[in-house]
């Protein structure tokens, strides 16, 4: 077994590998750019390595950089997480060659499944059911459109060395293919520094359900079940779980032994996912070969019991897999959601900055249930422009689908992120949406759910009773504290605050009466409904955690002029409580109109001007591109949303823009 082994990333799966390392008593090397200098996964681990500016292309992506740090710091193995090098053949070939062991694949591995065209053709000789698709080299815009006529629409463009969404679209018409073809191609080009795309049919409806293996090199390879990872957006997994509600097992064991097939064909001897695009009649079809650890492992980990960079360790130090295919059981259900550094109410896009608050909740038993949280943050970290927005993954496991998707909205709604803007709303209002917690998913579930976007929805029904209980429950916690204020005109036995209160929980109104028992504070509701609050909740904490007529709930609490801001249960509103007089003048108040922003195009997120696609006194129409704006390894085409004339344009190509900078304006 290794001595020390040096992890070739950063951020949350940096610090997930180093724990298991340190369970194993293996030391550990992390390595770090400019920008990472002071990142969690540095402080975790024994040594660290400084490899060069923060763009990724300088520092991660260098291959003889992470050599020379293996030099200089005796280590004898490299684990590459995911993403960067994890999946370049060059990379374990150039760890061979300096005599350092790779904790992955072998470098033929790599090449047959790691290059997308070559892949699909790998799995069509090992007897793997492909969708139709041109496996060729396509050269130009033109070609791919005449493929995708042939084919039929809609078709998918993908990177051939791609992954993780990048470089890849969705095209429903010739016009869409050739502009996809270019975004592609930049995207690829840009991600992953190989600009060759394919064309293949895009599935309508389609599921996104991926297998598990895990080789040794003796040539034993088994499947560790599947995972549901139809939840996407924009090619992008938001949530997985496992296993998926749609299979059942006779088809989970058709799915995986045609995975463990494809392993073998191509002597796999580390951990890998063999993905694929699955029809709601549980047809399915090979996707694509990841070969290294996905982003998702941990929801298989949950139901499997296994630890995956564990099992990745021991077979790149030469021993046998520990089980055999009959001795895998999948126990329970695990949910996973994936915490981004995102704007969800402006098209998610990136968002950057400290984390002022960062508080999620307690790993460890909740009820029946698990909470796991792995993350590469702490409270104060920066959150910066150049890699991945991922701030943590969120996974919670139960006996059942039902009750692992109700710890996961518990755990969401206790979790505590300020300083940037992030998609816990979102993910929170996923979790309470009938369609998902019925298992009926798709990978256009959800663009299909969320045509407009996504904006909080106003809390209705039981929701709404719950948070306007704890907005008077706190309401009363803070007047208490108010009669003991020192130095006032009358002593606080003086004082007597009224007990029946108005609940104003964004348009919705509560009339109320609190009082304070020995157990809590009773809410009794003008309907004659009566809930006890009992909460151990103090004026500052970002979440309220207590019960709420015996359920636990946990609220999101944010403070307003003469309020609180309350989310829970994917429902956002602002609350007031107020005397009945004072309720009486609030709703005389004017409401203050918000003034628009004008003749401008603004940049929606922070990012590097890729390209300005209009001139000075150009006319463009609604929908017209107007420029491209690229963050966090994406790019954006922000479009003109009505008719005009541009009148002067105030960014230019290279430009790094912050949120909300003109980048041009119109007459």
């Amino acid at each position: 077994m290794f001595d020390k082994i040096l992890i070739a990333n950063r951020g949350e799966i940096a610090c997930r590998i180093i724990k298991t390392a340190r369970r194993m008593g293996i030391k550990t090397v992390a390595v770090y750019s400019d920008a990472d200098r002071d990142a969690l996964h540095v402080a975790m681990a024994d040594e660290a390595v400084h490899i060069g500016p923060a763009a990724a292309a300088q520092s991660y992506l260098v291959i003889d950089k992470i050599v020379e740090a293996c030099r200089q710091t005796g280590a004898q193995a490299v684990h590459p997480g995911y993403g960067f090098l994890s999946e370049r053949e060059a990379f374990p070939k150039a760890l061979e060659a300096a005599g350092i062991v790779f904790i992955g694949p072998n470098p033929a591995a790599i090449a047959a499944m790691g290059d997308k065209i070559e892949s699909k053709k790998a799995a069509s000789a090992a007897q793997v059911s492909t969708v139709p698709g041109f496996l060729g080299v396509i050269e130009s815009p033109e070609h791919a459109v005449t493929i995708a006529d042939e084919i039929g629409y809609p078709v998918m463009i993908k990177a051939s060395a791609g992954g993780g969404g990048k470089g890849m679209r969705i095209a429903h018409s010739a016009g869409e293919v050739a502009e996809g073809f270019a975004r592609a191609r930049s995207e690829a080009a840009s991600s992953f520094g190989d600009d060759r795309v394919f064309v293949e049919k895009f599935i309508t409806d389609p599921r996104h359900i991926e297998i598990q293996v895990i080789g040794d090199k003796h040539g034993n390879v088994v499947y560790l079940g599947e995972r549901e990872c139809s939840i996407q957006r924009r090619n992008q997994k938001v949530i997985e779980e496992a296993p998926s509600p749609l299979l059942d097992e006779a088809t989970r064991r058709k799915m995986g032994e045609q995975a463990v097939a494809l392993a073998k064909a191509v002597n796999y001897d580390s951990a890998g996912t063999v993905e694929f695009v699955a029809g709601q009649d549980k047809s399915f079809y090979f996707l694509e070969m990841n070969t290294r650890l996905q982003v998702e492992h941990p929801v298989t980990e949950m139901i499997t019991g296994l630890d995956l960079v564990e099992l990745m360790i021991r077979v790149a130090a030469g021993e046998k897999l520990p089980i055999a295919q009959d001795d895998v059981t999948l126990n329970g259900w695990a949910v996973e959601s994936r915490v981004y550094a995102e704007d969800p109410t402006r098209n998610f896009l990136p968002s950057i900055g400290r984390l002022t608050t960062y508080r999620p909740p307690e790993e460890g038993p909740l009820g029946d249930a698990i909470v796991r949280n792995d993350t590469g943050v702490e409270e104060g970290s920066e959150i910066a422009i150049h890699y991945d927005p991922m701030i943590a993954k969120l996974v919670t496991w139960a006996p059942t689908r039902d009750e692992a998707v109700a710890s996961q909205a518990q755990a969401l709604d206790a979790f505590a992120i300020d300083g940037i803007r992030h998609n816990i709303p979102f993910l929170s209002a996923l979790m309470h949406h009938p369609r998902w917690q019925e298992g009926r998913l798709s990978t256009g579930f959800i663009a299909e759910e969320f045509p407009n976007g996504f904006e909080a929805p106003k809390p209705a029904g039981e929701v709404a009773r719950r948070m306007a209980a704890a907005a008077a429950a706190i309401d009363h916690l803070l007047n208490e504290r108010k009669r003991g204020i020192s130095g006032q005109m009358r002593e606080p036995f003086q004082l007597r605050f009224e007990n029946e209160r108005v609940v104003l929980l964004g348009d919705q109104r509560f009339e109320a009466t609190v009082e304070t028992t020995n157990d809590g504070v009773v809410v009794a509701f003008a309907d004659g409904t009566e809930w006890m609050v009992e909460s151990d909740w103090l004026p500052g904490e970002p979440v309220w955690t207590g019960t709420i007529d015996g359920e636990p709930a946990a609220i999101q609490v944010r403070s307003l002029l003469n309020g609180v801001s309350l989310q829970h249960a994917g429902a956002a509103a602002e609350a007031r409580v107020y005397t009945r007089r004072e309720a009486e003048l609030a709703a005389l108040m004017p409401v203050k109109e918000v003034a628009g922003s004008g003749k401008q195009l603004l940049c929606p997120m922070p990012g590097l001007v890729k390209s300005i696609m209009v001139t000075p006194g150009q006319e463009v129409k609604a929908g017209e591109p107007l420029a491209i704006v690229e963050a966090m390894k994406m790019e954006n085409v922000l479009r003109a949303e009505r008719d005009g004339t541009v009148q002067t344009i105030q960014a230019k190509e290279g430009d790094s823009l912050a949120v909300d900078a003109v980048i041009l304006e119109f007459a």
